[in-house]
């Protein structure tokens, strides 16, 4: 039984941990998808903390995992997962029934499972979560207190640091489909012989007052004391979705160019604004100049936006912009990048790059051999953040040998 008890412990931890660093790497993605509950719930007000709500979240499953891992305050630590575990299976239950969502984000974009899997993995976790539960009595402490809530403090300060350093910058592990080295029009591409979408058509009939519905099966054809009202098709088994669904560039004269941008061999610099009227004043003057480096270079230049085009028209006159819009959907912009305005770098469909706002090189970086000094400079930005996530594994060694060394 102990080692059951151990085992429960450790897989729910993982679990726990997981999910809080995917989602914690990744903390507008988290965000975005707390807006898309709170529409659903009509709870737009709460619009406003999103970020912060995903933070939250993030950072208490990350330190719930943690603390079932090592064995840390074992008896809050039961409470808060079968708390969380409870909450959460009630939600999903929800969303596999209503499907509001494509996804709840559970494991943010790292896996990305559907409403009914959700559910059924939050079965399995919440058995863990009770049976630990009704054993907390059991654990031992490792130490005193006092050490305990000084080593959570310190997973916390960690991954709290983490998600506020993605969130001002980008994620230090990319999962979306755009992340670097990506090739767009692969990823748009449907296997042959892939399973395709399946509906179930229902037609409605009504017959002194009484509306019934029928399937194509069964439907009242030679009965004609029965009228035809209206039909409505229902989603049965979802089929193979590509990676990248729904990628579009449309010009301000409405005109598709997505192929064109994406079959260009030169190099295009694409920014992205979710919403122009968000961006801060001076950041127009720098993709100004952007624009005027592309010109001079033979480079392409776009500008994608998903806001209305009167509102792109009055920041072109406002901040005197040599270029114009392009347009594209609001939730491929956001898939894209996490930032606003953001920057990424294409050549021949290919993701040669992405920026945050707060990381844009000056233009005359881009001068020269672009490719290799943008791999050049990904690859050494990659090193850093592997060694800095190696230290701080390090660090949560060290302190967790000094926590059984006080034991």
């Amino acid at each position: 039984m102990k080692l059951v008890l151990i085992a429960a412990r450790i897989l729910l931890g993982l679990v726990f941990v997981f999910s809080g660093f995917v989602k914690g790497i990744d903390p507008m993605g988290s965000a975005i998808k707390f807006t898309e509950y709170f529409e659903i719930f009509h709870m737009s007000w709460l619009e406003s903390a999103a970020l912060a709500l995903s933070i939250t979240l993030s950072t208490a499953e990350f330190i719930i995992g943690v603390a079932l891992i090592i064995g840390l305050r074992m008896r809050v630590t039961a409470w808060s997962a079968l708390l969380f575990m409870s909450f959460f299976t009630i939600l999903t239950l929800y969303s596999a029934i209503a499907n509001p969502v494509n996804d709840c984000g559970c494991f943010g974009d790292a896996l990305v499972i559907t409403n009914w899997q959700t559910f059924y993995k939050n079965i399995v976790l919440i058995g863990f979560a009770i049976f630990i539960f009704y054993s907390r009595n059991k654990f031992v402490a490792y130490s005193t207190p006092a050490h305990e809530w000084m080593l959570i403090t310190m997973f916390t300060i960690i991954i709290c640091y983490i998600s506020i350093y993605c969130n001002n910058h980008l994620p230090i592990m990319d999962f979306r489909p755009y992340s670097v080295g990506s090739h767009i029009p692969s990823k748009m591409i449907i296997p042959e012989g892939a399973e395709t979408d399946k509906y179930l058509t229902k037609l409605l009939y009504e017959k002194n007052g009484i509306v019934k519905e029928y399937t194509i099966d069964n439907y009242p054809a030679n009965d004609s004391t029965w009228k035809f009202k209206d039909s409505k098709s229902e989603l049965v088994k979802k089929g193979y979705s590509p990676p990248i669904h729904g990628f579009s560039i449309t010009s301000k004269d409405n005109e598709d160019i997505t192929q064109a941008v994406l079959s260009d061999t030169s190099y295009s610099f694409v920014f992205i604004s979710e919403k122009v009227e968000k961006v801060e004043t001076e950041l127009w003057s720098i993709i100004n100049k952007y624009y005027e480096f592309s010109a001079d270079n033979n480079h392409k230049f776009y500008m994608l936006t998903s806001s209305v085009s009167d509102a792109a028209t009055q920041l072109k006159m406002t901040h005197q912009l040599n270029f114009d819009f392009h347009y594209s959907d609001q939730t491929t912009l956001k898939t894209i990048i996490r930032s606003n305005p953001g920057l990424m770098v294409l050549k021949d469909g290919v993701v040669l790059g992405l920026w945050h706002f707060n990381d844009f090189p000056k233009p005359e970086y881009f001068k020269g051999n672009i490719l290799s000094k943008i791999l050049a400079d990904y690859n050494k930005s990659m090193e850093w953040k592997r060694i800095g996530l190696l230290f701080l594994g390090f660090i949560a060694m060290l302190a967790v040998l000094f926590l059984k060394r006080t034991y």
